[in-house]
């Protein structure tokens, strides 16, 4: 598609800018908005010799303004750019959207629990955790409304906690683009993180969202993103968040945090917990056993069993990481408490060595079958 600017009544002026060995080849794969900051379309539009807008027909004036809205169209649709740099948002300002906004058909897709059938469901009955107390059955379906929630680039929440997300672990200052190779960088499998989150919905973001806006576990998290970059051992740190939430929601539905639900009287904040504690689990056998992208299949169903047997441990062991006295300095001079391999690190005898797997992308996982006898 070629600029409408650039006229025949203009064109003495373009034999002056080719005489002076300008090309205006030269800029096509320069992009539109970096021509306007540089104010190369104001000097295409209107020449040195005083080719005003008045002189050019309203045909061209179209056309020209269906070219520079190119840049804001994209497959998914039209996105407005902000007036300004978008606000960092909290995860209880976060909440709080979602406790008021109308969730309603979210709320008709959840599963609160696991159904069990014949001889399975008797057990659980008899031998299995306690049944989650009821005045806490709100907040439960709550959590699960916004795994079912998807982005929305209409909603300026949403942006706002993808915005916080890149800027907390990047460490910029700037705003970054809805859709871009920078979100690949983040961990993302794609320009567009919406693609990730239709295991986890919107859950999947909050909970990286309550990773890096917890002061104290902040640095720990850039720990991990800095791993996730490693020559040999990387990894998409932020798919295997969106896993990691994938766990936690696992573990909820069959109703092994209820117990430590009913104590604390809180949901959302054990399933935070739970979360960073298997990340944290993760970050140590990653590290410590030399794990690379072919062993996080293995990986990630170790953790999934072992947090569906253990979740009080790990909430234990997490409890203990953030209470420890040994700490550990990183590269960007903040301290973090030292991650205990004897705490989150034994040994997973059942994760296979075979270097021919490779990750699981979120969209990859199967279903979690229903338990029946």
């Amino acid at each position: 598609m070629t600029p409408p600017w650039g006229m025949n009544r203009c064109s003495t002026d373009n034999r002056r800018f080719e005489e002076q060995g300008v090309s205006f080849s030269a800029f096509k794969s320069v992009p539109i908005s970096a021509l306007k900051q540089n104010g190369l379309l104001q000097s295409l539009s209107t020449a040195a010799n005083g080719c005003r807008e008045i002189d050019i027909s309203e045909e061209v004036l179209r056309a020209r303004e269906e070219w520079e809205a190119v840049e804001n169209v994209h497959p998914g649709g039209i996105v407005e750019k902000p007036l300004g740099p978008v606000p960092l948002i909290s995860f209880n300002e976060a909440l709080q959207h979602f406790q008021t906004a109308d969730l309603s058909d979210c709320r008709k897709k959840i599963q609160p629990t696991v159904q069990r059938r014949g001889l399975a469901a008797i057990a659980h009955f008899l031998f299995g955790p306690p049944r989650l107390h009821q005045q806490l059955q709100s907040e439960r379906d709550l959590a699960l409304a916004i795994a079912q929630c998807g982005l929305d680039n209409n909603e300026k929440v949403h942006m706002r906690i993808l915005q916080t997300i890149y800027k907390k672990l990047t460490g910029s200052r700037f705003d970054c683009a809805r859709y871009g190779s920078h979100w690949e960088e983040l961990g993302f499998q794609g320009m567009d993180p919406g693609t990730d989150l239709r295991g986890t919905g919107l859950l999947g973001l909050m909970q990286t969202l309550y990773f890096v806006m917890d002061s104290r576990i902040l640095p720990i998290a850039r720990e991990i993103f800095k791993l996730s970059h490693h020559e040999t051992q990387n990894f998409p740190f932020c798919v295997m968040s969106v896993n990691i939430t994938r766990i936690v929601i696992q573990v909820l539905r069959e109703e092994r945090l209820s117990r430590e639900c009913n104590r604390r009287q809180q949901v959302i904040a054990v399933l935070n917990d739970l979360y960073v504690a298997i990340f944290l689990r993760l970050f140590n056998i990653w590290k410590t056993q030399q794990k690379t992208i072919s062993d996080s299949g293995f990986v990630l169903k170790e953790l999934e069993a072992f947090s569906k047997r253990n979740p009080k441990q790990l909430l234990r062991h997490l409890d203990m990481y953030m209470n420890g006295n040994s700490v550990s300095a990183l590269e960007d001079g903040s301290q973090a408490p030292a991650v205990s391999s004897e705490v989150f690190g034994p040994n997973l005898s059942s994760v296979s060595n075979n270097k021919e797997s490779s990750f699981t992308g979120v969209c990859d996982l199967p279903a979690e079958p229903e338990q029946e006898s």
